[in-house]
């Protein structure tokens, strides 16, 4: 197999990215891209650390982020699994990605930034909801904003072509196979609906 190994080889095969490509890129909010992400309630955040590189979903039932200025956003570390996969890597290495998408939209916006993690009271205060506030908030200084090309949502028909998961394995099952048993199966399977709504936030 013939592997490429440089960036001319690269531009050679591909060619020259045309200006749609490269004048859509900002380095903040524009009031176009501000909208486009306050409509958006997920988004994929990509880091890296020493392990390796992580890609971790992140919803809410509103914005998935707030925006604190035109060059900062605000995403608030909601309950999940307590790897901290995420956390860990900003900590040690500040480079993030995001990656958000609107139900209906084939187009997805993406951000390049810097992160830091801060467990201030006040912030953590702001984002309560049913009671609860997040352990810590992800600061993140956009570096570069821009608009994806729509293809791979359409080529994929991410919204339109309905509900594909009957024949899926679910959580518990794939635990129990991972563990021989002893995690997971039929039990966890059918508790989780209802951990999940009691610990949602």
């Amino acid at each position: 197999m013939n592997y490429l190994t440089s960036i001319e080889a690269l531009e050679a095969l591909y060619g020259t990215p045309g200006a749609a490509a490269t004048r859509k890129v900002a380095d903040r909010l524009t009031p176009e891209y501000r909208r486009w992400i306050e409509a958006s309630r997920f988004c994929v955040v990509s880091t890296v650390g020493p392990e390796g590189a992580d890609g971790s979903p992140r919803g809410d039932d509103g914005p998935v982020v707030r925006a604190l200025d035109d060059q900062t956003l605000l995403l608030p570390d909601w309950r999940g699994n307590n790897r901290l996969d995420t956390l860990r890597n900003i900590v040690r290495d500040p480079r993030i990605a995001l990656m958000f998408m609107v139900p209906g939209s084939n187009n997805a916006v993406r951000v390049n930034g810097a992160a830091r993690v801060t467990d201030d009271a006040d912030l953590r205060a702001s984002f309560e909801k049913q009671g609860r506030q997040p352990a810590t908030v992800i600061v993140i200084k956009i570096h570069e904003i821009y608009s994806q090309c729509a293809r791979a949502i359409l080529r994929a028909g991410l919204w339109t072509s309905g509900d594909e998961s009957a024949d899926l394995p679910t959580v518990g099952e794939i635990l129990a196979a991972m563990t021989e048993g002893e995690v997971g199966g039929r039990p966890y399977d059918e508790s989780w609906a209802e951990r999940a709504a009691r610990t949602m936030w």
